[in-house]
């Protein structure tokens, strides 16, 4: 039975010539469908019609995310590459293409490069490899073979965590306490990325005292979009508070969420496991799905980034805030929470704890209700400390810096201790403050 190939070339010369070859002769492989351009590709490829895809390197729109859908799909992508573009040749290779092959290539070589591609996707799909070396350049898979020494001595890179902090609609103190955890973590002892995420008003940077307008989360998006993000490049993004401390800085204006694809989304916090011990990342607070687009594998979806962190995270902090209002809140996005069936271990945190609208003792009664209405017990109690916020806020630093004695402060750093398994002793703490 022979292979079933899409073909997108985009008017290539080469494309009608290998289409009739692979037809006439006999070849263990056939093409099914011409694809007129990237969309279409896709969604033939998600339709189960093919096990591969022959596509020019010249392709419109062809990035990354669109090879990770069509690897996901389980189409294996061949890239044919004019003879000697080697630029074109490398771009291919950064995308995830590992498979290449010259335009001038007869039908033969094509089809055994194809069947090639084929069996490297089974075999990975079934968690072995395969990869075999070719004599042309053009012609060999950018994945190293069994056996084969690696280019460099350098030790694999260790895999930091991912934090996320989510919390339902009405400003219960996300930004606060994403801004405030990454500062603390750096602090004691670990290196740590900040990451505005959110889709709807991330202000991240003005909190810091950062430019608004520089590149950020947004051009990581982009970046990991065209190419393979590297840890290397996704450093050169961010902004460094302190040498442990490093922050990538939302979009700057909301309607400039669609450049936080979902896939994106992904490959950036993976680089960011590489660069930092702990990634906090600051999402926004819609989980809402939108069904509407839910046909169309091209379009953007603006919650999708938030699902994105959410799904990747290894820890979720849900922030609610410590009043009548917030606690209803937060009860009511718990259950969106385990509807978007999010896996990774979620962490209650109630913020801006206050007597003015608790009766009685605020700790006990606050986690009386929440055991009540939503089965659960606060991880932390975050004060409600305004003037020390407004410090910080007006200085463009963190707690750390202007309120070192805050008891705001000193409960985020409870928390970071308990996130990183690090005891933390409040006599400690004070001492520690006094240095800062």
């Amino acid at each position: 039975m022979k292979l079933p190939v899409l073909c997108a070339a985009d008017g290539a010369p080469w494309e009608a010539r290998l289409v009739v070859d692979l037809d006439r002769g006999e070849h263990p492989v056939t093409v099914v469908r011409r694809c007129v351009d990237i969309v279409d590709l896709l969604a033939v490829a998600l339709s189960g019609q093919a096990r591969a895809a022959l596509v020019a390197a010249s392709l419109r729109r062809l990035d990354a995310d669109a090879v990770d859908r069509l690897i996901a799909a389980g189409v294996a992508p061949v890239a044919v590459v004019r003879r000697g573009d080697s630029a074109a040749e490398d771009r291919v290779r950064a995308l995830g293409i590992a498979y290449v092959v010259p335009d001038d290539a007869d039908a033969a070589v094509v089809a055994t490069v194809i069947g090639d591609a084929v069996s490297a996707r089974d075999a990975t799909a079934k968690g072995t490899g395969v990869a075999r070396a070719y004599g042309d350049p053009l012609l060999r898979p950018a994945t190293r073979s069994p056996g084969s020494s690696p280019s460099t001595d350098r030790p694999p890179p260790t895999r930091g965590s991912v934090v996320a902090v989510w919390g339902p609609t009405g400003a219960p103190g996300r930004t606060t306490v994403a801004v405030t955890l990454a500062d603390e973590l750096s602090r004691l002892g670990s290196s740590s990325l900040l990451v505005d995420a959110d889709v709807y008003g991330g202000v991240i940077a003005a909190v810091l005292g950062l430019l608004d307008e520089s590149p950020g989360f947004a051009a990581a998006c982009r970046q990991s979009a065209a190419s393979r993000l590297d840890p290397e490049t996704l450093a050169g993004l961010c902004w460094a508070v302190t040498p442990s401390f490093r922050v990538l800085t939302g979009v700057p204006r909301p309607e400039r969420w669609p450049e936080l694809r979902p896939t994106a989304v992904e490959s950036v916090l993976t680089a960011a496991r590489t660069v930092a011990d702990y990634t906090v990342v600051d999402c926004g607070f819609c989980l809402e799905a939108d069904e509407e687009l839910s046909f169309d594998t091209m379009a953007p979806r603006r919650n999708g980034a938030t699902l994105a962190v959410l799904d990747a995270a290894d820890v979720v902090l849900a922030v609610g805030s410590a009043d009548p209002i917030g606690i209803q809140r937060l009860v009511r996005s718990l259950s969106e929470l385990r509807d978007a069936e999010v896996v990774a271990p979620v962490w209650v945190v109630l913020n801006k704890v206050r007597r003015s609208v608790v009766p009685g003792d605020p700790p006990t009664e606050l986690r009386a209700a929440l055991d009540r209405f939503a089965g659960r017990r606060p991880a932390a109690l975050l004060p409600n400390d305004q003037p020390s916020l407004d410090a910080a806020l007006v200085a463009g630093k963190t707690l750390g810096e202007v309120r070192p004695a805050s008891p705001l402060r000193q409960s985020v750093i409870t928390l970071a201790g308990a996130l990183a398994g690090i005891p933390v002793r409040r006599r400690r703490r004070f001492a520690r403050s006094r240095r800062d």
